[in-house]
């Protein structure tokens, strides 16, 4: 455990939240203005949007288990977080001069394959340098400054377009500077902790031996670094967990619809960067707080009451019919993510072995990405086809099922 803090937060746990707060300024200039972009300036359609956004994060999530179990079987997770870094980077400039929904695809799969490295281990880092009375505190701090950045992107998006007439390219093209500050932070400023020995097949409490035959988790019957997926080295109330993620994923598609939706109620282009600031403003100033709250109340009351909250906020959005409704969702949706984010990842660190913390987080993110693919085609096809309204009485729905998985499995094991 690191023994340097600042300001009350171990210094791996503050430096992750400052990659954070770059990394999300540079994403946050291109994300509300990308469903506009695809939509109006390339021509795509509500289905194509869905599409690229699933593919997007369902195939490049792949890569979080993975990338989870090899940062655990070698021990370095400074090197494939800083990996994932650089790769998003090298997303932006394929974005800036896109000229089809393709080419589009193919920078938000590469921005997607960079986060599919970087995240279980930098969440790993995280949880590996508090104690797990503190893991709410300081997963609640790193989405705070990862939504901090989430409020100076779209700022700065803004002004770029009101002084440079709408030139989304521009846009993001500056983009690629927070990122590679982001880049540089982690290379000069987080430190490499020491990795866990691995067990033996003989002794799990012994170091692994040369000469032994060892396949760690997911890996059970593998060569070489191609994982099998298994969770045989996981306990009942984690593969619950996981489970109900999935259902609650399976309906929680792309923000980028969000965004069209306040297009469609009447939330101007230009407005549209000061209304996901507003969502990301809110999503910073509660994400703290709220993650001491559930470090108090508990962890599963705190994702109970997210899966709800988040229900009727996707109930109000189907339903909206005015700009004030948008703007009065959107404030409570990044309440929803306060309270929701770091309690489901908090949670996850505290059931989770902990010589296995970034394969689990691997997994997490991995069942929330493959989720994705589904949810968001579906949310497209639902909005072509029978109008927004679907959309959001879908999610409403799968909220409500993830609500009911997590009491009625909890009421069988005490212990989930």
């Amino acid at each position: 455990m690191q023994n340097k803090k600042i300001f009350g937060f171990p210094k791996n746990v503050f430096a992750a939240g400052l990659v954070s707060l770059f990394m999300d300024i540079s994403s946050e200039m291109i994300y509300p203005l990308l469903p506009i972009f695809l939509t109006t300036v390339l021509g795509a359609s509500k289905a194509t949007l869905g599409v690229i956004e699933g593919i997007a994060e369902s195939t490049a999530s792949i890569l979080k288990v993975f990338s989870g179990w090899l940062s655990d079987r070698l021990g370095k997770r400074k090197l494939l977080m800083g990996i994932g870094y650089g790769v998003s980077v090298l997303s932006r400039p394929i974005m800036a001069t896109s000229a089809s929904w393709g080419e589009v695809l193919t920078a938000r799969f590469v921005d997607r394959f960079g986060k599919g490295v970087r995240t279980a281990p930098r969440d790993a880092i995280i949880a590996d340098s508090v104690e797990n009375n503190s893991l709410g505190k300081a997963f609640g701090f790193h989405r705070a400054m990862d939504t901090i950045g989430g409020v100076i992107g779209p700022t700065i998006a803004f002004f770029i377009l009101a002084l440079f007439l709408n030139d989304f390219r521009l846009v993001f093209w500056l983009s690629i500077i927070p990122g590679i500050i982001a880049v540089l932070l982690i290379i000069f400023f987080i430190t490499e902790k020491p990795p866990s020995p691995l067990p033996s097949p003989h002794n799990p409490l012994s170091p692994f031996v040369k000469g032994e035959s060892f396949n760690p988790p997911l890996l059970r019957g593998t060569k070489g670094f191609v994982p099998k997926l298994t969770f045989k080295d996981f306990n009942g109330s984690f593969k619950k967990y996981i489970l109900v993620i999935a259902v609650f994923s399976i309906g929680n598609s792309s923000d980028a619809f969000l965004i069209l939706r306040a297009e469609n109620v009447g939330i101007s282009k230009e407005l549209i960067p000061i209304i996901y600031l507003v969502f990301n403003l809110v999503y910073s100033l509660s994400s703290t707080p709220m993650g001491i709250l559930a470090d108090k109340i508990g962890m599963r009351k705190m994702i109970l009451s997210g899966f709800l909250f988040y229900a009727g906020i996707y109930a109000g959005l189907a339903f909206a019919s005015n700009q004030f409704h948008i703007w009065g969702l959107f404030i409570l949706y990044g309440l929803f993510k306060g309270m929701s984010e770091g309690a489901q990842r908090a949670y996850l660190a505290s059931i989770s072995p902990p010589e296995r913390k970034a394969t689990a987080f691997g997994i997490y993110h991995t069942s929330v990405g493959l989720a994705l693919l589904p949810a968001s085609i579906i949310a497209g096809a639902l909005w072509d086809k029978i109008g927004p309204e679907a959309t959001f009485l879908y999610g409403t729905a799968t909220g409500l099922l993830a609500f009911v998985l997590f009491v009625s499995k909890r009421r069988r094991n005490s212990k989930f």
